[in-house]
């Protein structure tokens, strides 16, 4: 077994399909193919179902991912700290965000780190915080943005406090109210968010023992403001998602100013590469 072998059943994973790793790894399908083989036939059991959509883990191929993850993990840990020692700033960074973060501040961290360390690739993710947090558990991603407390006992850095607000439009009761008091919301028809944040927001309202009427439960951030524009109920979403709100809808704060605490996590920041460790300082003091 080698390295390679498990380098390119990472990317047939990662793209579901042998064609297009191979044509990111620059191989052919048939050397992609051979060496996935290859890696099957080494360990005695099947790692991939191969069929006319792509291609599908299979259980034994889940566990041994993990593994192949945290090798290759570790190779590019000790390529980085040679080139570190040869004076070269160079490797990979896998991070896991979700879309607030990809569009408020990823953009801004990566032109700023790009522009100082142009040898270093920055790979994203995108995902939910149940996503992110198997990402980090499985050695996907080096580390990733998740709202804190995390469930699982990662290493957590907080980062940015966003508060929770309520979002009505104006054709409603509450629109002209300056805070919104927990009691407003009883019976209120509600679109429940679906997404990131939708434990934040079922924290509060059980916390209160609010009991509003759920006429959907959506995942899309765009989706909900749209919803709530056409009247169809009031919801509550952070502000930095609130950044491009239509003219008819008002974003009000939330009586005990509730927030979601955005931190980064990872399985132990003591093992991180070094150039994951230099994009998280840039995340520490880039962000506004």
């Amino acid at each position: 077994m080698s390295l390679t072998k498990f380098e390119i059943f990472r990317t047939v994973v990662e793209l579901g399909s042998l064609s297009k790793a191979a044509e990111t790894l620059k191989l052919t399908q048939s050397a992609v193919s051979h060496a996935i083989t290859g890696l099957e036939a080494d360990l005695g059991f099947t790692l991939l179902i191969r069929n006319r959509s792509g291609t599908n883990l299979t259980e034994n191929g889940k566990t041994m991912l993990v593994y192949m993850q945290g090798m290759l993990k570790l190779q590019e840990q000790m390529l980085q700290e040679a080139s570190k020692i040869n004076g070269i700033e160079t490797g990979i960074v896998r991070i896991g965000t979700f879309p607030s973060v990809s569009i408020q501040w990823i953009p801004l961290i990566l032109k700023s780190f790009q522009k100082d360390f142009p040898l270093i690739k920055i790979k994203l993710y995108e995902g939910n915080y149940n996503e992110i947090t198997e990402w980090i558990a499985e050695g996907k991603i080096d580390f990733g943005f998740l709202s804190l407390p995390t469930a699982n006992s990662f290493d957590t850095i907080p980062i940015k406090k966003d508060p929770l607000l309520c979002i009505v439009p104006d054709s409603h009761p509450l629109y002209h109210k300056e805070l919104i008091h927990y009691v407003d919301l009883h019976h209120e028809h509600f679109i429940m968010p679906k997404s990131t944040i939708d434990n934040d927001v079922s924290r509060i309202l059980k916390k209160h023992n609010i009991t509003p009427t759920i006429q959907y439960e959506i995942e899309e951030d765009q989706a909900i403001i749209s919803m709530v524009q056409n009247g169809l109920g009031i919801s509550i979403l952070p502000s930095m998602i609130l950044y491009r709100l239509p003219n008819n809808i008002r974003a009000i704060p939330l009586e005990g100013n509730y927030f979601r605490s955005i931190g980064i996590a990872a399985t132990s920041f003591k093992h991180l590469s070094p150039s994951a460790e230099k994009f998280i300082y840039y995340i520490q003091n880039g962000i506004p």
